[in-house]
């Protein structure tokens, strides 16, 4: 395509917008367990009023924003609070969890360096985040994976052997992404801690769920503020925040351990530059969106969505546990679980790529990961009265899959095109 000598009538973009969507995943009535999340319609128009009202301000210099430095303040204020952060607890919002993972990572580079450390490395199981790698490449800081337990939870004797005088951090998730478990955070702090070295928990995907799990009486791990040795917390809004995609939010124990995540200089023409994080103009959009959302659900709204998630997630491992070849990989703490297949009566296992490739024909979009080869779910507010329905397409799938023999490819998490 070319630029269009003349514009292109808004009628007519609109129609070509709607055609283009045409094949896009119908995620609000929740057949993607990937990828997107949906607290209603009511919370979804709120967003994107305030999402478009925002858009153009610029977050780059909140002098000239000052609206946008307040509702910074105030989403980061309430997420430290969910977190037991208390007082000293400081932090920015970020584009997202991969944007928060980087930060992590970087403010962990220059701590250490302010120590002595030439040569950085960071000790992290091989359930942490791909976006650990993005960081190690970015910042030159040596990834360090460590092999998870039997219940895919986070070694920790395995982390303590791996540290080194370089070790400038250690990583544990809350829950982990491919499993859905908790790692022994309070183990992995104590050995950060004992070394001398920062900690930071991944709570991207369990930052809102995990406290409104144990409000509603779940029995939760340790893995905020409340654990000493914990120096920094990364939780995405526009997951289980159910705010505008572009919102997450890095939080430090404290303002000292958060000077690192930020960029100054002067070195050039054009006067004072600050950065709270990677991107330089940043749309007010988000953190508006954000803002405002997390407001108008409120703790109570927060309530109600967490347990139709951990209800529609309870409903998914018992229906997937009925059916004959499928084995649920752990036991989930949170919302997030992945699946395998197993042989049955003399019957090889299904490949578990082809079966999610059955499902996507069927319109349900869940991701393909390995190792061991399986499906996840990120199930969110919106799945209960679809389960069913992604059961019976499950099992139709699997049929399908062992009468042609079929294997396939795993699908990509994150595409470059």
């Amino acid at each position: 395509m070319t630029l269009p000598r003349e514009g292109v009538p808004r009628a007519r973009l609109l129609e070509e917008l709607e055609g283009l969507a045409a094949k896009d995943v119908a995620w609000r009535s929740g057949r993607a367990f990937s990828l997107a999340y949906h607290a209603g319609d009511d919370v979804l128009g709120l967003a994107s009023e305030v999402l478009a009202r925002f858009q153009s301000s610029n977050a780059l210099n909140t002098v000239a924003f000052p609206s946008l430095a307040r509702m910074q303040r105030d989403v980061v204020s309430m997420t430290a609070g969910l977190l037991h952060g208390g007082a000293e607890a400081a932090g920015f919002m970020t584009s997202g969890g991969t944007e928060s993972l980087l930060l992590a990572v970087k403010a962990a580079r220059e701590q250490g360096r302010a120590r002595g450390v030439d040569a950085p490395e960071m000790v992290l199981p091989t359930s942490a985040h791909a976006a650990f790698e993005k960081a190690a490449k970015y910042f030159g800081v040596k990834s360090v994976r460590v092999p998870v337990r039997d219940d895919f939870r986070a070694d920790v004797a395995a982390t303590e052997r791996a540290l080194s005088p370089g070790t400038v951090l250690v990583v544990g998730s809350a829950p982990q992404y491919p499993q859905g478990v908790i790692d022994p955070i309070a183990e992995l702090a104590t050995v950060a801690a004992d070394a001398g070295v920062l900690c930071h928990v991944d709570a991207c995907m369990g930052g809102i769920t995990l406290p409104m799990l144990e409000k509603l009486g779940h029995r939760i791990p340790p893995f905020d503020f409340r654990v000493p040795g914990v120096t920094s917390i990364s939780v995405d809004l526009h997951k289980y925040g159910y705010t505008a995609k572009g919102a997450s939010v890095l939080l430090h124990r404290n303002k000292e351990l958060r000077r690192h995540q930020t960029f100054v200089t002067d070195n050039w023409l054009g006067g004072s530059y600050a950065s709270s994080g990677i991107l330089g103009t940043k749309s007010g959009g988000p953190i508006a969106a954000a803002w405002a959302v997390m407001r108008y659900l409120g703790e109570d709204g927060y309530l109600r969505l967490t347990r139709a998630a951990r209800e529609a997630t309870e409903a998914l491992v018992a229906g997937l546990r009925r059916l004959p070849g499928v084995r649920v990989l752990a036991e989930p703490d949170a919302t997030l679980l992945a699946f395998a297949f197993e042989p049955t009566a003399g019957a090889p296992a299904l490949d578990a790529f082809a079966v999610g490739e059955a499902l996507a024909r069927r319109g349900f979009v869940v991701d393909a990961q390995k190792p061991p080869p399986s499906l996840h779910c990120t199930v969110n507010a919106v799945h209960g009265p679809v389960v069913p329905e992604l059961l019976r397409a499950l099992e139709a799938s699997m049929v399908e899959v062992r009468a042609a023999g079929a294997s396939a490819a795993p699908r990509a998490y994150g595409t470059l095109e």
